[in-house]
């Protein structure tokens, strides 16, 4: 039989490699507001269509571009972030205007690309099975065929007769108004709206 030894836990937080510089350091660069515009940054398209930016000392081979709120205004603080999972904010554009034409044209490409949402003008047919639901819609981009989750909110009300639905795969749709659908296809989403 083997003997019962005392098992020690180790040290999940070891406070001698706890650097308090770094993290005071990490902290003032995430909080600290750095503005890009024409004189301090240069942005620049890749082979592969993505966008890159040179920004001071620093080059950045890909960068994504991200709307701040709200929304619906997408020529103003638009945050420039690094292209990796962390998507760490490298700094704020604050007016589109504060760009040379053609950096204007690549920011404005960016956007329409991460922020496209085909608008829902017919619901062709919704089926759920084990838990997901199946859509047949046509937009305003033609016929098209997605998968959603049953629960939770892959269909969100935006105001008064507003929807937006999104997909497994992130994908977004808008039904600007649910009204102007007719009643057997207000019918068929019965069981999310």
């Amino acid at each position: 039989m083997e003997e019962n030894r005392e098992y020690e836990m180790p040290d999940l937080l070891d406070l001698q490699e706890f650097d308090e510089e770094a993290l005071k350091k990490e902290s003032e660069e995430v909080l600290e507001m750095r503005l890009l515009t024409s004189e301090n940054a240069m942005f620049s398209r890749t082979e592969g269509g993505f966008l890159a930016l040179k920004f001071g000392d620093k080059e950045y081979e890909r960068v994504g571009v991200y709307l701040t709120f709200p929304l619906t205004n997408p020529d103003e603080f638009i945050s420039i972030r690094e292209a990796d999972e962390k998507a760490k904010e490298i700094g704020i554009i604050r007016s589109i205007k504060d760009l040379h034409k053609d950096e204007q044209e690549m920011i404005c490409e960016q956007v329409r690309l991460r922020y496209f949402m085909p608008i829902i003008r017919k619901v062709l047919d919704v089926k759920d099975e084990y838990g997901y639901a199946y859509w047949h819609v046509t937009t305003d981009f033609g016929s098209c065929r997605f998968t959603t989750h049953m629960g939770g909110d892959a269909v969100v009300n935006l105001g008064e007769a507003r929807y937006q639905v999104t997909d497994i795969d992130g994908n977004r749709y808008e039904i600007p108004d649910l009204y102007s659908l007719t009643v057997m296809e207000r019918k068929k989403l019965d069981l999310f709206i």
